[in-house]
């Protein structure tokens, strides 16, 4: 669950912010272990309007990209930080992304740091973007870690964007396979019904079965369809919640073929989030709250989660990756690697690169082996519903030699 909290923050300012958290209880009490002063919290409601918004306002990374570069390049140039924010305004044509900049300007203006007023906004952008902002202001290079966090967000980009692109192709011959058989069953094996009164022959039981099948799907299709609906509803509402979430994500690492893509890629996400922050000069300790929040799969991130505490412990870092349970051996051994000689952000540039291309390769192999299947799981269908159509006349020629 989500909610909208008006807090008292340690250093005297009143901040709105929205966290997450299983129940108001618990998200209470963690904000005062913080040091926060809770003045009012409430959950967060869900319109219906928000059912079909796209991330609670969150902003595409295509325009958060092109806003980075053109900051990045207003502060090369030696402009200060309101005139370059006046002067993406002016030129910014998206308007929820503008009513946001907006907002960040003035609270910028108002005397915030350009990393607290982004961090205002929650989930809406990346809680990486935040740490790294932090990082600029308090070593004064501002333009280079947001020019490093535009390189982490291209190579993200890339990275979703081919998964996505080799994905198109399966899921096309899955669509149109439903359609073809949704027509067979709905509108052409209906016209064989009278056809079989005629020849008055014993059905086969494959025939029945698929004349009975198309039947029931005729006669309740509104209500398979709001069935259809209301379970996809309900296992989303489920699915958004932290404990369905971690479900969820647990099984899908556990898929065959693409849990270890899954895996892969998560981890991925964590390595290039850790590299990108500490090459900023952040702390390893901090580095970890944020780089851990970064990453998608919340079985993956709540396994990561003790490594913070760990550390501070004193324990380093390698060992505590390989107490997670959800690292790879490679990976462990080359952060040992990067430990034991001061190259450790360096190191774990490395490890997700090695991660994306291992994540490119399993994706490649497992289409060539999907593409093959879906094209005979789709003749084996229409051989099957073309088989139960046909029974019946070689019973009756059967029957008449």
């Amino acid at each position: 669950m989500h909610f909208v909290c008006r807090l008292g923050t340690p250093e005297g300012r009143v901040v709105e912010e929205i966290h997450e958290s299983q129940d108001r209880g618990s998200l209470l009490k963690e904000l005062e272990r913080r040091g926060y002063y809770v003045f009012g919290l409430r959950q967060r409601g869900l319109s219906l309007a928000g059912l079909f918004s796209s991330g609670h306002r969150k902003v595409s990374k295509r325009d958060f990209l092109i806003y980075n570069r053109e900051l990045a390049a207003l502060l090369r140039a030696g402009l200060p930080l309101l005139q370059a924010l006046d002067l993406m305004l002016e030129r910014n044509s998206n308007p929820r992304f503008g009513s946001l900049l907006r907002e960040v300007r003035e609270r910028v203006k108002g005397g915030e740091d350009l990393s607290e007023a982004f961090a205002h906004f929650g989930d809406v952008f990346p809680p990486l973007y935040a740490a790294t902002l932090k990082a600029g202001e308090r070593s004064g290079e501002l333009e280079q870690v947001i020019r490093r966090f535009i390189r982490y967000l291209r190579v993200v980009m890339v990275a979703r964007r081919k998964a996505i692109t080799a994905l198109v192709y399966p899921l096309v011959l899955l669509v149109l396979s439903m359609i073809m058989v949704a027509v067979m069953a709905l509108y052409v094996i209906p016209r064989f019904e009278d056809f079989y009164d005629g020849l008055e022959v014993e059905l086969p039981a494959l025939t029945s079965t698929v004349l009975a099948t198309s039947l029931f799907v005729r006669q309740n299709v509104l209500w398979l369809l709001l069935g259809s609906c209301a379970i996809g509803f309900g296992f989303y509402r489920w699915a958004v919640t932290p404990a369905g979430r971690y479900l969820v994500d647990r099984l899908k690492l556990r898929l065959p073929v693409v849990g270890p893509i899954l895996h892969r890629f998560a981890l991925s996400e964590y390595c290039r989030s850790l590299a990108t922050l500490l090459s900023g000069g952040i702390p390893l300790v901090s580095a970890l709250g944020v780089g851990t929040g970064a990453v998608g799969n919340h079985y993956v991130r709540r396994r990561l989660e003790p490594a913070i505490g760990l550390i501070r412990e004193g324990n380093s870092f390698h060992d505590t990756l390989d107490k997670s349970g959800v690292v790879t051996d490679i990976t462990i051994d080359m952060v040992k690697v990067g430990e034991s000689t001061g190259a450790l952000a360096e190191m774990l540039g490395e490890v997700s690169d090695f991660l994306d291309e291992e994540v490119e390769m399993r994706l490649e192999r497992m289409l060539a082996l999907i593409e093959p299947l879906m094209l005979v799981l789709m003749g084996g269908v229409v051989a099957v519903l073309l088989l139960a159509m046909y029974l019946p006349m070689f019973s009756a020629w059967e029957d008449m030699a």
